[in-house]
C-alpha cells in the first residue's frame, strides 16, 4: 500500500480545508487541528484555536483532512 508523504497530502488540499497535522515538538509529538491557510514549499500553516501555526515539513509526521466540526448542541431545558 502506497501512502503519500504528509507534505504531498497537504499540498493537494485547497486552502480552507479542515486538517489535522501531527509534528515533532522537542522529544515528543503534538497536533494542530484547524483550517489550512497555506501549504508552501517548505512548510505548512494551519489556523488553529491558538492562532496560526507554521510547521516545517521535515517535522510533520502525519496529516489528513478531517470532517467539519459537529453542529452546536441545543441548550438544555
Amino acid at each position: 500500500m502506497n501512502v503519500p508523504p504528509p507534505a504531498a497530502v497537504l499540498r493537494a488540499l485547497p486552502a480552507g480545508a479542515r486538517v489535522v497535522v501531527r509534528y515533532r515538538l522537542g522529544d515528543g509529538f503534538t497536533d494542530v487541528l484547524g483550517y489550512l491557510v497555506e501549504a508552501a514549499d517548505e512548510d505548512v500553516t494551519v489556523s488553529g484555536r491558538r492562532g496560526n501555526v507554521t510547521v516545517p515539513y521535515h517535522l510533520v509526521t502525519a496529516a489528513k483532512e478531517v470532517p467539519p466540526p459537529p453542529a452546536p448542541r441545543a441548550p438544555r431545558r
